[in-house]
C-alpha cells in the first residue's frame, strides 16, 4: 500500500495524531469545482457503468447532464441556502443530480429508501427541501409527506416513473446556461455539501451536515492504480457519498447497481467489470462470505477491499481475506466526522483493528470522568479533525451533546489503542448490559458465537428480567447449506464462556436475516423486538394448545 500515514503519540495529553492534512488541489476549490474541472479534462473516459440498467456514460456525458440539472435548479431560483431532497437507489442519472447540486453549491438531504412516510415527514420537516428527487417506488410516500408538511416542492422521479410525474429525462432536456461555471465557495469556506442521516438505532435519524471540504478526498483512494470501483451504498451513506465524489475527482469508472444487494450478482460484477476497488458494509460482507458462489468466484481483480461502518466478525473478515490477493482495509469513523478517521492498512498484522488516524485526524480514549487514557486502556473513543462542523441540521441540542467545547467528537464507542497506535473497537457504550449488576457487552458473546462454523451472522441483546436484569439473548443467521438449531448455540456458549451472566439466559432464535437500520447496520433494538414477538407467539401457541 503506497499511502503510509505518519503517526505520533503525545504522552502528556495522551493523544494519537495522523499528522497534518494536505490538499490535492488548490485549497479554495470546492468539491463541485474540482469535479467539474476533472470531468472536463478527461471527457472520453468511462465515468459510470450500471450493471443492472446496462447503461454506460462517459465523463463528458456526465458533465453535460449535471450542467443540465444544475441549470434547471438555477432556473427555479434555488440558492445555496436552499436544500434538495433525495431518496434514491443507484440509478443511471443519480450522478447528474449529485454533481448538479455540487456545481451549484446547493446541499442535498439524502434519505434511505426504506424510510416510512412518518420518518420522511419528520426529516423533511427539518430541511424543508424545495426540490425532491426520488424513485417512483417511493413517489407516493414522498408525495404524501410533502402534502402533510404543506411544502411547495417539485418532485422528480429517477426510475419507475408514475403516470403524470415529472421524470429525470424531462430535466435532462433543459438547455445548459450560457458560459456555465460551477459556483464558488464563500470565503469562509464553511458551506455544507450534503446532509446525511445518522443510523437511527435509537429513534428518528438525525440530519448530519457534511462540510464541503477536500478532507473528503481520502489518501488511500488517491493511490489505487485500478480505475474501476464499486460500492452498493446509496447516497444516504457516507460511503455512498464518498464513492461518487472520488469517482469524479480521481477519474475512476464507477460501477453501480440499483437492485437489492445480491452477493452472487456482486461476484459476477467483479469479474465482468474487472473491479479493483470495493467498498462494503459488514452486513454485505457477511452475505458475500456466506453465499454458495463465493468460494468459486474469481475475485483476483480486487486490489483494495475497504470495509467499515459497523462491527464485522473476524471470521467473516478472514474468509474474505483468504479469497482476495489485494489489501483488506478496515476503516472507522462516525458520519459526523465527514470522512474516515482511521484506516487499518496492516490487516494481516493487526486483524480486527480499525487502524491508525489518517492525516488531519486525532484519537484519544477517555474514562467515565473524561480523563484521557494511555495505550491498552479501555474507554470511550473520541475523534478530532479540527474542521468547522455545522452540526445536526436544525438540532443544536444534539449537536452540543456529541461535540464538546474543544471540538472533540464523543463517538459512543468503547475501545483502546495498542502500543503501536492501532485502534480497536470493543463495543458501543450504550449497548452495555447489566446482569445482577454485573456489566457486560453483547459484542463479547457475539465474538464467541461467530466462531461457530455454521454461523453467518449474530446479534446479541438484553432481555429485561425482573430479578436478573439484562439476560442475554441472540438472533442467529446460519450459513447457507448448513444445519443449526438453537440448542447448538446455547451449548457452544456454555462450553466457551464460563461465567453465568454471559450465558444466553433469555434464549436463541434462528432467523433468515438480521433486522437492520435504513443504512444497513444491524439494529439491536429491532432484533430484540423481533425476538420478543417470536417468543410471545410461542407462548400464545402453548396456551391455545
Amino acid at each position: 500500500m503506497p499511502y503510509k500515514p505518519h503517526i505520533t503519540y503525545d504522552d502528556n495529553i495522551k493523544v494519537w495524531s495522523g499528522g497534518e492534512s494536505l490538499n490535492c488541489f488548490e485549497p479554495h476549490l470546492s468539491i463541485g469545482e474540482i469535479i467539474f474541472r476533472e470531468l472536463e479534462s478527461h471527457p472520453k473516459l468511462i465515468a459510470q457503468i450500471s450493471a443492472t440498467e446496462k447503461t454506460v456514460l462517459t465523463r463528458e456525458e456526465v458533465r453535460f447532464n449535471a450542467m443540465r440539472v444544475a441549470s434547471y435548479m438555477r432556473g427555479l431560483g434555488l440558492k445555496q441556502t436552499d436544500i434538495v431532497g433525495l431518496i434514491a437507489r443507484n440509478t443511471t442519472h443519480l450522478v447528474a443530480v449529485a454533481y448538479g447540486c455540487f456545481f451549484n453549491g446547493v446541499p442535498f438531504h439524502s434519505l434511505n429508501i426504506a424510510y416510512e412516510q412518518d420518518t420522511i415527514e419528520k426529516l423533511f420537516s427539518i430541511s424543508r427541501p424545495r426540490l425532491i428527487f426520488c424513485d417512483g417506488d417511493e413517489y407516493q410516500r414522498v408525495l404524501a409527506a410533502t402534502e402533510n408538511l404543506k411544502l411547495d416542492t417539485t418532485i422528480i422521479t429517477l426510475r419507475n416513473h408514475p403516470i403524470g410525474s415529472l421524470c429525470i429525462l424531462d430535466i435532462l432536456t433543459t438547455p445548459i446556461e450560457e458560459n456555465f461555471q460551477p459556483a464558488r465557495l464563500e470565503p469562509c469556506h464553511d458551506q455544507t455539501l450534503a446532509i446525511l442521516c445518522s443510523s437511527g438505532t435509537t429513534g428518528v435519524p438525525k440530519a448530519v451536515t457534511i462540510k464541503d471540504s477536500q478532507r473528503l478526498l481520502l489518501p488511500v483512494f488517491r493511490m489505487t492504480s485500478n480505475d474501476v470501483q464499486y460500492a452498493h451504498s446509496t447516497l444516504d451513506w457516507i460511503s455512498g457519498l464518498l464513492t461518487i465524489i472520488l469517482a469524479g475527482v480521481f477519474n475512476k469508472t464507477n460501477v453501480i447497481a440499483d437492485n437489492d444487494f445480491d452477493p452472487a450478482f456482486t461476484c459476477r460484477m467483479i469479474l465482468e467489470y474487472n473491479i479493483g476497488l470495493v467498498f462494503q458494509c459488514p452486513s454485505h460482507m457477511a452475505m458475500l462470505a456466506n453465499c454458495p458462489e463465493f468460494e468459486k468466484a474469481d475475485l483476483s481483480s480486487i486490489e483494495n477491499y475497504i470495509f467499515g461502518g459497523s462491527p464485522s466478525s473476524l471470521e467473516v473478515q478472514k474468509r474474505i481475506r483468504s479469497r482476495i490477493n489485494g489489501n483488506m482495509i478496515f476503516t472507522y469513523s462516525i458520519t459526523e466526522m465527514n470522512s474516515a478517521s482511521t484506516l487499518n492498512l496492516h490487516f494481516d498484522e493487526k486483524p480486527n483493528s480499525v487502524g491508525r488516524p489518517i492525516s488531519g485526524n486525532k484519537v484519544k480514549i477517555i474514562n467515565e470522568q473524561g480523563v484521557a487514557l494511555g495505550p491498552n486502556e479501555e474507554g470511550e473513543v473520541c475523534l478530532f479533525n479540527g474542521q468547522h462542523w455545522s452540526g445536526y441540521y436544525g438540532n443544536p441540542e444534539e449537536t452540543r451533546m456529541i461535540r464538546d467545547s474543544q471540538m472533540w467528537f464523543h463517538s459512543g464507542d468503547l475501545g483502546y489503542v495498542d502500543e503501536d497506535g492501532f485502534l480497536f473497537i470493543v463495543d458501543r457504550k450504550k449497548d452495555m448490559l447489566k446482569y445482577q449488576n454485573i456489566m457486560y457487552y453483547p459484542n463479547e458473546i457475539e465474538t464467541v458465537i461467530s466462531q461457530m462454523p455454521n454461523v453467518a451472522e449474530v446479534c446479541v441483546f438484553g432481555i429485561w428480567d425482573e430479578v436478573n436484569g439484562d439476560e442475554a439473548a441472540a438472533s442467529v443467521v446460519k450459513r447457507y447449506g448448513t444445519e443449526l438449531v438453537a440448542q447448538d448455540i446455547l451449548d457452544y456458549v456454555k462450553k466457551h464462556i464460563s461465567t453465568k451472566y454471559k450465558q444466553l439466559n433469555a434464549g436463541v432464535i434462528i432467523v433468515d436475516d438480521l433486522k437492520r437500520s435504513g443504512n444497513g447496520k444491524t439494529n439491536r433494538r429491532a432484533n430484540k423486538d423481533h425476538f420478543l414477538n417470536v417468543q410471545n407467539r410461542k407462548s400464545l401457541n402453548l396456551i391455545s394448545g
